[in-house]
């Protein structure tokens, strides 16, 4: 895997990754940013939660699972001191389908956590990372 990082102005850069896509990432305007994009550690907590969420919903899937949306609410708690690393975070899964089986998105939580969601694990080495989720009856 490959990603080029190129600087733009002030605190300003494009990132863009192997496969062709690009995301602007900025800072605050406190730090001689304008606000153009996310923050880096804004999109290092998206990552995670991409990665989780795509775990959760394959894993149902193949679970034969009718889910039909999944949403990871993420909060996050970093260090007072440089370097300011995440310490707590904490993923909510609000997934919704027709007569979801609870214990199978338990399952797919925990085996997401535990398992495959390789941006939580690595996270995980130096934040406490915990989950839980709640499930909505879908209307459709």
């Amino acid at each position: 895997m490959k990603a080029r990082i190129k600087w733009v102005e002030n605190v300003c850069f494009m990132g863009e990754s192997e496969t062709g896509h690009a995301v602007v990432l900025d800072g605050a305007p406190d730090a001689g940013g304008r606000n153009l994009g996310m923050r880096p550690m804004e999109m290092l907590l998206i990552g995670m939660g991409a990665c989780t969420s795509f775990d959760v919903v394959t894993i149902l899937k193949k679970s034969r699972q009718p889910v039909t949306d999944c949403v990871a609410e993420i909060t996050a708690e970093r260090a007072d001191e440089i370097p300011k690393v995440f310490t707590k975070i904490h993923v909510h899964f609000v997934v919704t389908g027709k007569g979801l089986n609870p214990a199978q998105v338990e399952r797919a939580v925990k085996l997401s956590a535990e398992k495959y969601c390789s941006a939580s694990i690595m996270l995980g080495k130096a934040a406490e990372i915990t989950h839980d989720f709640e499930i909505r009856e879908s209307e459709i």
